[in-house]
């Protein structure tokens, strides 16, 4: 039984994973470069994507976000305060976003000339790990209350990241988190990641996030995580290096 559970489950992501090479050769003729954002329920994801998208829109930047629920439009309406394009996407009970979800928005809905689309996975580290969903960056981000030893319970998701972002850095000295123990974690299932410091209360860390995620569209190299779902091949610039993205 077991044996043919595996089965199925390695032919549903062989599917996955060619719509998803598919979808990232069209979102590269098109210019556009996803960012895949993933963490637990109640890390503070939304309300620093917010704050990324509104930097994002007083630059003039051409972005777009679409945020996937089981149930409800609530996070699409507080990322639209941003001012950036935002979608709801529901999975109807699925607790992870798949390549052909997002294939059929992209074909759909992405506004015209949007260069950067900003992807917030299901709140789970479990199944959204699996999927590749086309993008150019992965991100797993982890708030400071949620403990030192996440990475290595949740291996495949911080293995396959090309950057971790820390949240909630405000309440590491009341949760006492041990920051030290935390990146020596992160380095044992993902050797090399940069991780970023943010705290969307303050707004530390916004403008870095936003700075990572410019350089990979604009052609920067992206670190090589372990687990990446797929290789990634870009074109190597000095400013990637200056950005901490080489591997």
């Amino acid at each position: 039984m077991c044996d043919s559970v595996d089965e199925v489950t390695q032919a549903v992501l062989a599917k996955n994973d060619s719509l998803a090479a598919g979808l990232r050769a069209e979102l590269a003729r098109r210019a556009v470069s996803v960012v895949n954002l993933l963490s637990s329920p109640g890390s503070g994801k939304t309300e620093l994507l917010g704050r990324v998208l509104a930097r994002a829109v007083e630059r003039g930047l051409p972005v777009a976000a679409l945020t996937a629920d089981l149930a409800t439009e609530n996070d699409a309406e507080r990322l639209a305060r941003s001012g950036a394009p935002v979608k709801q996407l529901l999975t109807d009970g699925l607790c992870h976003l798949e390549a052909r979800q997002l294939r059929g928005h992209v074909e759909s809905w992405l506004p015209e000339g949007a260069s950067l689309l900003f992807v917030e996975n299901v709140g789970n580290l479990v199944c959204p790990a699996s999927y590749d969903l086309g993008e150019r960056l992965r991100i797993v981000l982890m708030a400071v209350t949620e403990g030192e030893d996440k990475p290595l319970k949740y291996p495949t998701a911080f293995g396959s990241a090309h950057l971790v972002v820390l949240t909630k850095t405000d309440l590491s000295g009341p949760a006492g988190f041990d920051e030290a123990a935390f990146e020596t974690n992160v380095r044992r299932v993902n050797p090399g990641v940069e991780v970023v410091r943010s705290c969307a209360r303050t707004g530390a860390g916004v403008d870095t996030l936003l700075e990572r995620v410019l350089a990979v569209r604009d052609g920067a190299p992206v670190h090589r995580p372990p687990l990446a779902p797929r290789p990634h091949t870009h074109t190597h610039s000095s400013e990637g290096a200056e950005a901490g993205l080489v591997s």
